[in-house]
């Protein structure tokens, strides 16, 4: 089977988001992309406390300056489309866990059953600052509550749960998704493999480099045979993508930078890998949407031709 390849929806200052989302949505289905994903930036802080990714002295881009709330693009493509899945790369620890479990329910009710719910931890103290529910150093604790919670607000009434951010007493809570939401998480560490194998349904990476990816992806389904994990792992990547109309001719070029002939052969040796799916972001260095669907288009046409 073909490797399923999904875009990220246009969140950043340069779209008009209630025109673009749904434009950009349906043209990515019409092209035929799998699934259309949202990624979470909170806040741009003026003196950052810590660089880009944690990473000392490393500056934050530009573009995070605005970046819309991600559930309400996706709301606004769900609308839009018919078949390609809804993809979510939340930092979930700034969510309140029932309120977002709700939240995702009611999106894929609304959408006939296509969420897919990618929750990660984040990396920002100033996001926390503003908006976490319980200190950074307690994110960990905070996502596996909210899976939790997830699981039990998608499940049959009536819904319990007794944890420490959340308490439900038998209560019943709708709409139910349309079916179980799969949810995926980033595994950067052995304890977030562990968590991934004991109560997610799949792995949500960012790009790593292949060796790294394969790497990691190998850890991860030793660690489920060794956990005796029966239901199998699925995996979607994202690749946040340096496009550029003409090929890239340094002997420097970084995995996925460059044109579409380039992309595409990246593409074929990620997919080597074995992974279910590799999404891109191609959003933040185009001009408008206009830009954005030709150059998705593109793509899509090089890698589908490249036998992707």
């Amino acid at each position: 089977m073909a490797l399923r390849l999904g875009l990220a929806l246009p969140q950043m200052r340069q779209y008009d988001i209630g025109k673009d989302v749904p434009d950009v949505a349906r043209t990515a289905e019409s092209i035929g992309y799998d699934s259309l994903w949202v990624f979470e930036r909170a806040l741009f802080p003026e003196r950052p406390s810590q660089g880009l990714y944690g990473l000392e002295g490393l500056p934050w881009p530009d573009q995070y300056r605005h970046v819309a709330e991600p559930l309400v693009t996706l709301t606004l493509a769900a609308a839009a489309t018919r078949r390609a899945r809804l993809g979510t790369s939340l930092i979930a620890p700034l969510h309140v866990p029932f309120q977002l479990a709700k939240s995702l329910a009611s999106l894929d009710a609304a959408s006939g059953g296509r969420v897919v719910a990618g929750l990660g931890t984040g990396w920002s103290h100033d996001e926390y600052a503003a908006a976490a529910v319980r200190p950074f150093e307690e994110r960990g604790q905070v996502l596996e509550e909210l899976i939790g919670v997830c699981r039990a607000v998608w499940g049959p009434d009536p819904v319990s749960y007794d944890g420490r951010l959340t308490k439900i007493t038998s209560a019943v809570v709708g709409p139910k998704p349309a079916r179980p939401i799969p949810i995926l998480l980033p595994a950067g560490t052995r304890r977030a493999q562990r968590r991934l194998v004991d109560h997610a349904d799949g792995w949500l990476p960012v790009g790593l480099g292949v060796e790294e990816l394969a790497t990691q992806w190998r850890q991860l389904r030793d660690l489920a045979a060794e956990r005796r994990r029966i239901r199998p792992l699925r995996s979607v990547l994202r690749i946040n993508v340096a496009y550029q109309t003409k090929a890239y001719e340094g002997t420097d070029r970084h995995p996925f930078q460059g044109n579409a002939d380039q992309l595409a052969e990246d593409l074929a040796a990620h997919a080597e890998i074995g992974l279910d799916e590799i999404f891109l972001d191609l959003q933040g260095d185009l001009r408008d949407a206009e830009e954005l669907k030709d150059v998705a288009a593109e793509v899509y046409e090089s890698a589908r031709a490249a036998g992707v």
